[in-house]
């Protein structure tokens, strides 16, 4: 049998994510966040594309960006309430990380799998922050999937996109933990 880290996968068994509005000061600084990204990075990047990058995301930028979602949302058409919800992400958080997924041209790697690795760097982030004893939520919503939203208030490309926003803050409440799945009830064995 390999070496095993018990603490590691019981960490991986009862990790949950925090809801973003309950994530309050203090933040971690440059210096705490360093090796959380750097732990993100350890992430499978089929073919040393490295097909993601980090934009870390201030309070400032946070209030900016509200202001963004509220007036892309009145130019979309879209209804207050989603326009609110989309605005309240920023409002409510004080830092966060955006995981661009950077698409690379090349024959070697399709796209899919460029886009699993840039999910994947959301998922090791949000553990990462979690492991490190912050709170953390991985969150996207209307504005991430808005392309003008995209270049206009993080200045992406037009191969890049947003694949999460990482919040990472002090848990300032715990809500009750949620039902998880039965693993039994969604596993299919193959044998032959």
């Amino acid at each position: 049998m390999p070496d095993a880290n018990p603490d590691a996968l019981k960490f991986l068994q009862t990790r949950r994510s925090r809801p973003a509005k309950t994530l309050g000061l203090p933040v971690p600084d440059r210096r705490a966040l360093l090796p959380l990204l750097t732990a993100a990075a350890r992430t499978p990047d089929h073919g040393k594309l490295e097909p993601w990058r980090f934009i870390v995301l201030d309070r400032a930028a946070m209030e900016r960006l509200a202001d963004l979602a509220e007036s892309r949302g009145a130019a979309l058409g879209l209804p207050p309430e989603q326009i609110s919800k989309g605005r309240s992400q920023f409002d409510d958080g004080q830092l966060a990380v955006a995981v661009i997924e950077v698409q690379r041209s090349t024959d070697k790697i399709p796209a899919i799998e460029q886009t699993y690795s840039a999910g994947a760097v959301c998922l090791a982030l949000l553990n990462a922050a979690l492991a490190s004893g912050w709170g953390a939520n991985w969150l996207s919503g209307w504005p991430s999937h808005d392309r003008d939203f995209m270049r206009e208030g993080l200045r992406l490309e037009n191969h890049e996109r947003i694949a999460g926003i990482v919040h990472i803050g002090t848990e300032t409440s715990a809500p009750p933990d949620r039902p998880r799945p039965d693993i039994e009830s969604i596993t299919t064995w193959l044998s032959d």
